[in-house]
């Protein structure tokens, strides 16, 4: 075990699976505590179990304001303080032609990726203002630093959060509250498999799939990712805020915009690869 964020306190958003379990494991493998904030009760209390004694799960819908509060507030009343937030929840959403798009899945799609980190922001600075210090970390994508790499509403949500990381970031500098956001490119997980595969478990095929458009030639794995957020959440990142930290094998030095999203059937694709709005 490290020691890069001993004794830290972290709420990771979507923690049950991809990328928020794998920060959750690497967190807590370098010394801290973390709170899984997650909609999937069964998934979220397996991992909250698979790391022990250092993890807490609490059932989370992002875009509930009470629900958000909750587990910062658990945060501090278990472990004793809330040194970073992770806002990592996310789905892909409504994806289609712009003609096509069904407003209520274009909503339900921006209220997760954007209001839910908009609501961990902001409760996290709650608590992180008085204590002046902290890290706030939200997940943006290469869809938020460049078009034609994801669905209408998730590339617009996830720009409005490269948007909001500097905002936030210029107010919350006074009190010693860093304001960061990664921006993963195409990283193996259940929702891409069900996206690229049609089959949220076709890991192998994903990743196949995923190496082949890589100009490094090799597949992202969430801990790749989870690397990039254990550094900002570092104090090897102490003079660093306002930045967004693009993680994609340099797919945004020149990608081509494709198909993969606006092709498809006007649908909306959700966590665990679930389709539908319900």
């Amino acid at each position: 075990m490290g020691n890069r964020v001993k004794d830290k306190v972290a709420v990771i958003t979507g923690g049950a699976c991809g990328i928020g379990a794998g920060a959750a494991k690497l967190f807590v493998e370098e010394g801290a505590s973390v709170v899984i904030a997650d909609f999937q009760p069964e998934a979220g209390k397996a991992m909250s179990d698979e790391i022990g004694d250092r993890a807490r799960f609490i059932k989370t819908d992002v875009t509930n304001e009470d629900d958000v509060a909750a587990a910062v507030d658990l945060a501090v009343s278990e472990f004793g303080r809330l040194d970073c937030i992770i806002n990592n929840a996310g789905i892909i959403g409504a994806v289609g032609s712009i003609s096509e798009i069904n407003v209520d899945a274009w909503d339900a799609t921006t209220a997760i990726l954007l209001r839910g980190v908009f609501l961990g922001m902001k409760h996290a600075a709650r608590v992180m203002i008085p204590q002046k210090s902290g890290s706030i970390i939200s997940l943006s994508s290469t869809a938020g630093v460049s078009g034609g790499l994801g669905p209408h509403a998730y590339t617009a949500a996830k720009h409005a959060v490269v948007g909001l990381t500097k905002s936030v970031g210029s107010e919350l500098g006074k009190y010693g509250i860093r304001v960061n956001a990664v921006a993963p490119g195409n990283i193996v997980t259940v929702m891409t498999s069900a996206l690229v595969t049609g089959d949220p478990t076709n890991e192998e095929g994903t990743a196949e799939a995923i190496e082949a458009m890589s100009p490094l030639g090799i597949a992202g794995f969430p801990i790749d990712v989870a690397n990039a957020l254990l550094y900002l959440a570092s104090e090897e990142a102490r003079y660093v805020s306002g930045h967004t930290l693009v993680v994609d094998a340099g797919q945004t030095t020149g990608a081509e915009a494709g198909e993969m999203f606006h092709g498809q059937e006007a649908d909306i694709i959700r966590e665990a690869g679930k389709r539908g709005l319900y």
